[in-house]
Parts: C-alpha cells; sequence; structure tokens
C-alpha cells in the first residue's frame, strides 16, 4: 500500500514562501492524479490544487491561484506545492492524497502557520 508522507511546513511571515514535498513509499509514476488539501482550524478539508498523471493539467483553488504552483517529479515519486506570497488565512495543516482523495491514505499533514 502507498503511503504519503508530506513535510516542508512551518512559520513564515506574511509575503513569504514556502514549498511542500509529498513523498510516495512506492511509485506513483503515471498511476493516479494527485492533489494538494488542507484544513485549518474549525474548517472542513478543502482542496488546494490537483495535477494530473503526468502533469499536464492543474486546478487551483481560487484563494491560491497566482500564488501557490503544484508539481510532480514522478522519477522521485513526489508531488510539490510551492507557496509564494503567503497570506494568514493560509495558515492550515496541509495534506497530500489522490486525486480524487482516497480516505485511506490520509497522512498526518505538515503545519504552515504564516504569520501577519
Amino acid at each position: 500500500q502507498v503511503q504519503l508522507v508530506e513535510s516542508g511546513g512551518g512559520l513564515v511571515q506574511a509575503g513569504g514562501s514556502l514549498r511542500l514535498s509529498c513523498a510516495a513509499s512506492t511509485t506513483i509514476s503515471g498511476f493516479k492524479p494527485m492533489g494538494w488539501y488542507r484544513q485549518a482550524p474549525g474548517n472542513q478539508r478543502e482542496l488546494v490544487a490537483t495535477i494530473s498523471s503526468y502533469g499536464s493539467k492543474r486546478n487551483y483553488a481560487d484563494s491560491v491561484k497566482g500564488r501557490f504552483t503544484i508539481s510532480r517529479d514522478n522519477a522521485k515519486n513526489t508531488v510539490n506545492l510551492q507557496m509564494n506570497s503567503l497570506k494568514p488565512e493560509d495558515t492550515a495543516v496541509y495534506y497530500c492524497n489522490f486525486d480524487p482523495p482516497n480516505t485511506g491514505y490520509w497522512g498526518q499533514g505538515t503545519q504552515v502557520t504564516v504569520s501577519s
């Protein structure tokens, strides 16, 4: 079974940048589309960005368009999320999963905190 492990979160000031990485325990090359999701305290988990199996199609939530970029490296079994111009409202735990998400593959996520 594939395990997905997120990393790269941290504390950053508003306007700063972070790069999140999701490492798969086995090959995800060409298998499934992937996505990044986030959950802020008191809120439901929401979709942030998705990427197709070979990276040709990408979609973003309106709230992050123009600031976040999703990418994948199938040779390294990783999916990344470059986050620029961060805002306090981006504060959340960020998760990677398949697109659509599979309940059995939620990891612990990585905390992103943006201070104002």
